[in-house]
């Protein structure tokens, strides 16, 4: 490996690790403005409003350097870009923010990285692709895992861990179909035209809904909420979505993906040290298995992408 190759590489490993630092440090910031008495309405708005600025001079910025592939871009890949920059960030942005309100953030995690699974299971039923046994299997693993942690935190929170834990399934769900749907349009505009448009079309989005919708007098703001909102919006949404675009196009999605395993990973420690959520057996072999399940589907992906 020549030493510019070698640089090239260890950049996109690099950021692969920061970005996936910085969106797993997400869900503790989350509470952290819950603890300030926020809401999930609140903290969607604010975050959305805070990062919107940044995403909007970036699409500008590619529109005054690009401006022919702007303008050959066709009206229906713009109404798909909306579409899905509504389905993957705001729709499931908003349930994963109301499932956050009744669940740890280490449920909340290693729900929400069963994605992967639902990408494939999405595929099978709208694009023909095989249901295969190691998608079935990495199923099973993964959500036996999250049955475990379920049952843990059911034992001593109640009713409210089954409504979030759905919440978060259906956020994961969304996702997945942003996913799988979006791959056709990042490969006609490229991700950074694509992250930016889709980030900016989700931020309009959110602040038009609850501008209308929200209960103003129940709106709770405060310095702490503005600060974990701020490094919401900013450290853990706006820099690490530009971070693993650009390992995705110096590593490729498998090995961007499998970096991504780290996630649950960071996103527990800091639960455990920083919100002092517990850890218990039931934690541990349940997180052990999610990790496993998901890793599966991802050494499948990555062997596919070697053979093809």
């Amino acid at each position: 490996m020549s030493r510019v190759t070698r640089s090239y590489f260890w950049i996109g490993f690099g950021l692969a690790v920061v970005g996936t630092l910085l969106f797993s440090v997400k869900s503790i910031l989350i509470k952290l403005a819950y603890q300030a008495g926020s809401d999930a309405d609140g903290v969607m708005l604010l975050r959305m409003l805070m990062a919107m600025p940044v995403y909007a001079v970036i699409a500008w910025a590619l529109w005054q350097r690009y401006p022919q592939k702007g303008a050959q871009i066709p009206t229906r890949t713009w109404l798909a870009l909306i579409g899905l920059g509504f389905m993957g960030y705001f729709v499931s942005s908003w349930l994963d923010l109301m499932g956050l309100e009744l669940i740890s953030a280490q449920l909340e995690r290693l729900t929400l990285f069963t994605y992967p699974i639902m990408v494939g299971i999405l595929g099978a039923l709208f694009f023909k692709q095989p249901l295969t046994r190691k998608i079935i299997l990495a199923l099973t693993l993964s959500y036996i895992g999250i049955w475990l942690i379920y049952a843990q935190e059911a034992s001593l929170a109640g009713d409210g861990v089954a409504k979030g834990t759905l919440l978060v399934a259906l956020a994961a769900f969304s996702f997945a179909f942003y996913v799988l749907f979006s791959r056709a349009i990042i490969a006609q505009v490229g991700s950074l035209w694509f992250t930016s448009w889709a980030m900016l079309a989700a931020c309009v989005w959110v602040i038009v809904f609850f501008g209308i919708s929200m209960d103003w007098s129940a709106f709770e703001l405060n310095a702490q909420i503005l600060l974990w909102t701020f490094l919401l919006a900013i450290v853990s949404t706006v820099i690490p979505s530009f971070m693993i675009s650009e390992a995705i196009a110096r590593l490729g999605p498998a090995q961007t993906g499998i970096i991504g395993s780290l996630g649950p990973v960071f996103t527990i420690a800091l639960a455990v040290w920083i919100l002092a959520e517990p850890f218990t057996l039931s934690h541990l072999i349940g997180f052990t298995l999610v990790m496993i399940g998901v890793g599966v589907l991802t050494i499948q992906r990555k062997a596919s992408a070697k053979s093809s």
